[in-house]
């Protein structure tokens, strides 16, 4: 099972930019079971990059896509909410804009390859600005995520359903001062220092997850840290992230963290297979 980061947060209640479309409140639909229909397309590995600034965030993917059915005409429709997209690219060229169509929910490429390619897509988004408790947003000075069950697409465009599995690695790049903890999920394999007083971090999560499940945190945190060893001998780091004053209220949660891993295993046979477990409160 993959780290999933748990956000307790509360945000700021400015008005979106006017670029960005506001959010129509939509009553909850009913989706029931007889109604679903197998994608058009899946998605194999997800590369992401988030670049964090204090007026708007840049996003960038790159997704190997290939169809479920080799030689499929259909169109590729990913859902996007108050985005602003930059650029789209197949197979490192620009896409035309009349070989897609864009409107407030959906980004839809009318004619992608027949086969296995790569799609880039440049988001710009704003967090600060985003009072919804879904996507990227702020919380206490803190950027934080909310994905489920459907905030990725107020992130990037995506395939924002929980049949489309793939790998994910993220890359995050933001000001050292401000921002000097950087999380997302599975494990950390790179980090440095970047010119202009930023830093970065990559992130590699090995195993394929639905996108409600991504997560990212980047701010001003301490961490409790202690490790847990796995019936296999394996060492797991164990970290619980927190502003500085809480760091003494996280003895109790850093405990039972440790008693459920190792009831996983009792019970369930499930052994933690990432090398590092990251909580946020």
């Amino acid at each position: 099972k993959n780290s999933i980061r748990r956000l307790i947060c509360s945000v700021a209640t400015d008005n979106l930019p006017k670029q960005v479309e506001e959010s129509k409140m939509e009553a909850p639909k009913e989706i029931f079971l007889k109604d679903y229909k197998m994608p058009d397309y899946y998605f194999d590995r997800v590369d992401l990059k988030f670049s964090l600034g204090e007026e708007k965030t840049i996003v960038s993917s790159k997704i190997a896509v290939f169809p479920r059915v080799e030689g499929s005409s259909a169109s590729l429709v990913l859902n996007g909410h108050d985005l602003k997209l930059v650029s789209v690219k197949v197979n490192g060229k620009e896409v035309k804009k009349e070989d897609y169509k864009l409107d407030s929910r959906y980004l839809t490429l009318l004619s992608p390859p027949s086969g296995t390619f790569t799609l880039e897509i440049v988001t710009e988004i704003y967090p600060q600005k985003n009072t919804s408790l879904e996507g990227l947003y702020k919380s206490s000075g803190n950027f934080c995520t909310q994905c489920e069950a459907e905030g990725f697409r107020k992130i990037t465009f995506y395939q924002d359903r929980p049949d489309i599995m793939a790998k994910y690695t993220c890359y995050i790049e933001a000001d050292k001062s401000l921002y000097p903890v950087l999380l997302s999920n599975g494990n950390l394999i790179n980090q440095g220092d970047l010119e202009g007083g930023k830093h970065y971090a990559l992130w590699e999560d090995p195993f394929k997850k639905p996108c409600y499940l991504f997560a990212l945190v980047a701010g001003q945190l301490e961490s409790r840290d202690d490790a847990f060893t796995t019936r296999s001998g394996r060492q797991v780091a164990l970290r619980i992230w927190t502003p500085a004053q809480d760091v003494p209220k996280t003895v109790h949660a850093m405990y039972s963290l440790k008693a459920a891993m190792k009831w996983d295993e009792d019970v369930f046979g499930l052994e933690y297979d990432l090398d590092l477990f990251n909580i946020v409160a």
